[in-house]
Order: C-alpha cells, then structure tokens, then sequence
C-alpha cells in the first residue's frame, strides 16, 4: 500500500456503476418487449390493488415471466414498506 492509496477512495468507479445500472435496465426492457402484450397493464392493476393499502413507489412491483417448455411462469416481487 503506497502513499497516495490512503486518499484514494475505495467505492466503484462511476464507469463500472453506469454500466451495470444500464444493464439492469436493457435487461428490464428486453423482459418488457419479450412478454405479453398485457404485462404492463396486470403491472399498473397489481400496483393499484397494493396502493389501496399501502403506499408503495412504482418500482415497488417487479414482475419477471420466464418460459420453460410450453409453460410461461409469472414471477412477482413485491417491496412493501417496513411498519414504522
């Protein structure tokens, strides 16, 4: 360890941090284009029915459908506020 490490920062580059945001969103958009034309709207109804009783952001439901063989699998995480 030299001198100059000690002011040096140990948190990721900016460049690596970007790049794995932007490919969480490609790999968000690829799942969105891939799926039935109707997974936005059962997102925006699932999102409905959870904020009738508790208020959750947009992101709070991430919806993920995989297929395997013939069958299509609907994945759903929901993030709901923690009781304060």
């Amino acid at each position: 360890m030299g001198f100059l490490d000690l002011f040096r920062s140990s948190k990721p580059k900016s460049a690596s941090l970007a790049k794995e945001r932007l490919q969480v969103i490609v790999t968000r958009e690829r799942a969105h284009r891939s799926g039935p034309d109707y997974l936005p709207k059962l997102h925006q109804d699932i999102l409905a029915v959870i904020r009738k009783y508790v208020q959750v952001g947009d992101d709070a439901v991430q919806m993920n459908l995989e297929r395997e063989g013939n069958r299509e699998i609907l994945e759903l995480n929901i993030v709901l506020p923690e009781k304060g």
